[in-house]
């Protein structure tokens, strides 16, 4: 018997059909090293309604589930799950997603290979084929926010100066050094995970991935995109409010407006606890206000 390199943990909440077609994808094309422990899934359900757990009990008997009684959010239910893991890596993964057969050895063994790693993730693309901008990110500084949220990034796509929001101006084919990735491939290196105290439950819904490695890189750690092996993300079903997935998505009107307010949210948060104290106070009031018209007008959408 080998000892456990990758443990999955996977956070559920009301995405019965994803997470099915999620571990049926896992199931086969990693049969083998799940039957001989060398990977283990842990799905953490957040008190679906939709018969998720069952599912998992009945048509996936190998995987260990862990049931909560209410929606705890994201990061708090992943911390539970990571707590229960065996691996010397942990791949945070969303239960919308699709993942090939090279994925899990590339990405373990590019783990292996690089010690300076702290964090990695694939190419995460859309259901559309292209790719997830939140897998790419740098972070959201007030100017690189400002050129986010008024176009000039997108004008200026490979700017380093005005789209450095996503880091547009990276070879999206080459493996590089990134800010950061999103929560829905995620690959951690454990040691890194614990001297950090994992995510951030502050954050409930958004923002804990970007948080985590903001944090992994003040420890010095590397966090890394490899578009050498790619996933498919069916980004936002459960939330129910981006625009590529809304006919797909089963989410109703409160669930979109407390996505909605948490996505914001979350932007304080971050805000808040990272660059208060580095910007003006002058900046920091425009900033928070900022955010709260933003907030306003996406309300406004729903």
């Amino acid at each position: 018997m080998k000892n456990t390199l990758l443990s999955i943990v996977i956070v559920s909440y009301n995405t019965k059909q994803f997470l099915k077609n999620c571990l049926g994808s896992l199931h086969k094309n990693y049969s083998q090293e799940i039957k001989d422990e060398i990977y283990e899934i842990i799905v953490v359900d957040n008190n679906s309604k939709d018969g998720s757990l069952d599912m998992v009990k009945n048509d996936f008997k190998s995987t260990f589930h862990i049931e909560n009684h209410k929606n705890l959010g994201f990061a708090k239910a992943n911390n539970i799950g990571i707590k229960k893991t065996k691996g010397e890596y942990i791949l945070l993964l969303n239960p919308d997603t699709i993942v090939s057969k090279s994925v899990l050895p590339q990405m373990t063994s590019f783990m292996e290979k690089n010690h300076d790693v702290g964090v990695s993730t694939c190419r995460v693309n859309l259901e559309s084929g292209e790719l997830d901008d939140a897998s790419h990110r740098g972070f959201p500084t007030p100017w690189r926010a400002f050129c986010h949220f008024s176009g000039l990034s997108k004008l200026f796509s490979h700017s380093t100066v005005f789209n450095g929001y996503h880091l547009g101006y990276k070879n999206l084919d080459k493996i590089h050094e990134i800010d950061a990735c999103c929560g829905a491939f995620m690959i951690i290196r454990k040691s890194v995970g614990r001297k950090i105290d994992w995510l951030d439950e502050d954050y409930f819904w958004y923002g804990e991935d970007l948080d985590f490695c903001f944090r992994v890189k003040e420890e010095g750690w590397k966090v890394m995109f490899v578009p050498d092996v790619k996933i498919t993300h069916f980004k936002g079903v459960a939330s129910g409010i981006k625009k590529h997935s809304e006919h797909l998505s089963l989410a109703d009107k409160k669930t979109k407006l407390k996505a909605t307010k948490a996505r914001f949210e979350v932007m304080k948060i971050f805000y808040n606890k990272h660059y208060r104290n580095v910007y003006p106070r002058i900046l920091t009031m425009t900033v928070l206000l900022g955010v709260d018209i933003a907030y306003f007008i996406a309300r406004r959408k729903l």
